[in-house]
């Protein structure tokens, strides 16, 4: 790793965050405390972790800075719990690691996964953080190179890549227990400290010590419950259904000639189709100047605007008139849906297309353990690896890693007077 250059002992050593889940958090180095001082980093305090779910879970108010900073805990605890263990991990792949998983999540935009491709087209939050990493990489004398190398998975470690991204990473970690914090649902709150404690290094891979089984099934049990109760909340769910139908909206004005009044940096992305082409670093420049503020200060704009489909629409989310939503095991028959559309048309004098903004039909799946992806491994104390769900009741087994897919419907409460 080459030589960081600025040096800011003083300060760093004594900098400290009171997080209401972990207690204090300590700045480890100079390179860490830089990084987090980044105007990059700390857009990451206007990112909301968990887009509109504060709409029904009212403290659901901590951001993407929080999850990062957690996170960096997080592995500074593993860290020390490996060599404990007498697992080999240098100075180097420490702060590799810990500028990793302080970064993971730093591509993000507005309301974070809501308008992942709603903004920018097919590019996901992975690929852009990866490119503020290589920008902060030349910023910083290439002090992340390393992580960088992890976060791509091309660490010649295995496990340090696992860390940062598997099945049991330190991000699942972390947001199971702070989202469960914050949504106050008791259901997802995991022992991170007990599982943390349970990982150990096996043929260069992680394994979980065979007594920590129960803490591995309870993780995945609490990922499923926060999936089904949080994350794919019928509510929350619809409420960013119709952000995203908002933005599409607004896109589809501009291009017609409008001028919709917002920031500069929403401007830019409503005026032009970006997707991992032409994804430049004007593009990320701009992008790094988005954030919820944007998308808010655009709502309360848009909601008074003559175009009937966006200021409704905005209006539904600033005042909460949230559309009734229905799930089921089985699409909605498309007579029962036409139905709906034609009716809430005609009633407020729209296009099919148009009624088509409130009246939507979509589907969401959850899979706890994924069996295709890298597996999470136990040892057992006779020097066997085997994979968790070997240790799994079939019962467990069936619930955890099959994926359940459900249909949603979402329509305007007050469509139930035309029917």
């Amino acid at each position: 790793m080459a030589k960081y250059n600025k040096f800011k002992s003083a300060r760093s050593g004594g900098q400290v965050f009171n997080d209401p889940i972990y207690g204090f958090i300590r700045i480890p180095n100079d390179l860490i405390y830089d990084l987090i001082d980044d105007p990059y980093f700390q857009r990451l305090r206007r990112i909301s972790q968990m887009g509109l779910s504060y709409l029904v879970f009212p403290g659901a108010h901590h951001t993407r800075f929080h999850h990062a900073l957690g996170c960096m805990y997080l592995m500074q605890t593993t860290i020390q719990a490996l060599r404990f263990k007498q697992i080999e991990i240098t100075e180097d792949e420490e702060t590799g690691l810990l500028c990793a998983i302080l970064l993971h999540d730093i591509g993000h935009g507005p309301f974070s996964h809501t308008m992942e491709h709603s903004i920018v087209e097919g590019v996901n939050h992975e690929h852009i953080s990866l490119l503020f990493m290589e920008k902060l990489n030349k910023r910083f004398n290439g002090s992340l190179t390393t992580a960088i190398q992890i976060f791509k998975k091309e660490h010649p470690k295995t496990f340090l890549n696992q860390l940062v991204s598997s099945q049991l990473d330190i991000d699942r970690l972390d947001y199971l227990k702070r989202d469960s914090f914050y949504t106050g649902v008791a259901e997802g709150n995991i022992n991170a400290e007990r599982l943390i404690t349970m990982l150990n290094v096996v043929d260069d891979k992680l394994v979980v010590e065979e007594k920590g089984i129960y803490s591995v099934e309870k993780f995945l049990m609490a990922r499923r419950f926060m999936y089904w109760q949080v994350y794919l909340h019928k509510t929350s769910l619809a409420a960013e259904q119709l952000l995203i139908r908002i933005f599409t909206r607004a896109k589809e004005l501009t291009k017609s000639g409008l001028e919709l009044q917002c920031s500069e940096p929403l401007r830019f992305f409503l005026k032009n189709s970006i997707g991992k082409a032409e994804f430049n670093t004007e593009v990320l420049e701009s992008f790094a100047l988005l954030d919820d503020v944007d998308i808010i200060s655009a709502l309360k704009y848009w909601r008074n605007h003559s175009d009937f489909v966006l200021s409704e629409l905005c209006a539904i989310i600033i005042d909460r008139k949230l559309p009734k939503v229905t799930i089921s095991d089985h699409p909605k028959p498309i007579d029962e849906i036409d139905k709906i559309l034609n009716g809430f048309a005609k009633a407020n004098n729209l296009s099919k297309e148009e009624a088509a903004y409130f009246v939507f039909e979509g589907q969401i799946s959850n899979r706890a353990y994924d069996l295709d992806e890298q597996r999470i491994n136990i040892s057992k104390k006779q020097g066997d690896i085997i994979d968790v769900t070997d240790t799994l009741d079939k019962m467990n087994l069936e619930a955890l890693s099959k994926a359940v897919v459900k249909y949603y419907f979402c329509y305007p409460k007050s469509q139930l007077k035309t029917n």
